[in-house]
């Protein structure tokens, strides 16, 4: 697809395509945390290490091939995006870690729920528009 036909996608079609995107994304993540945490390094630091590194790689996989969105311009509002998203994973980690699920195990979970998160918030970064919420003016027209 182009990038022109990326950017008219409809809501649902995006996630799809966010999802498929988001598999790839979450997987590479997820192996890097679960290696870092393997070889020893303490949950925290290896999530903020899989994080930040993650930061390039998936601006360019969601703004290309999710939502048709062209160049950096908007890597500084999708890194502060991003940041926010890796704060909410972050404190909710610790929160399952202190109730005695194994690091793996909750991030796991976390990985799916922080997914969602990730899509309302990286569709409004790229688009500017909040996924599956119509304006009422937008709506009128559509009848």
């Amino acid at each position: 697809m182009t990038r022109a036909s990326l950017a008219g996608l409809g809501h649902g079609q995006r996630l799809i395509r966010f999802i498929a995107v988001g598999v790839l994304n979450t997987a590479v993540g997820y192996a890097l945390y679960a290696l870092l945490v393997l070889a020893g390094l303490s949950p925290q630091p290896a999530l903020a290490i899989a994080f930040a590194l993650g930061v390039l790689w998936n601006y360019a996989t969601h703004a290309r091939r999710v939502f048709g969105t062209e160049g950096c311009r908007r890597l500084p509002a999708y890194a502060a995006a991003y940041a926010a998203i890796y704060a909410v994973n972050a404190f909710s980690l610790a929160r399952a870690l202190a109730y005695g699920f194994h690091p793996l195990v909750a991030q796991a979970v976390l990985a799916v729920v922080m997914a969602g998160l990730s899509f309302v918030v990286l569709s409004v970064v790229l688009t500017g528009e909040v996924p599956f919420f119509r304006r009422r003016a937008d709506q009128a027209g559509k009848r």
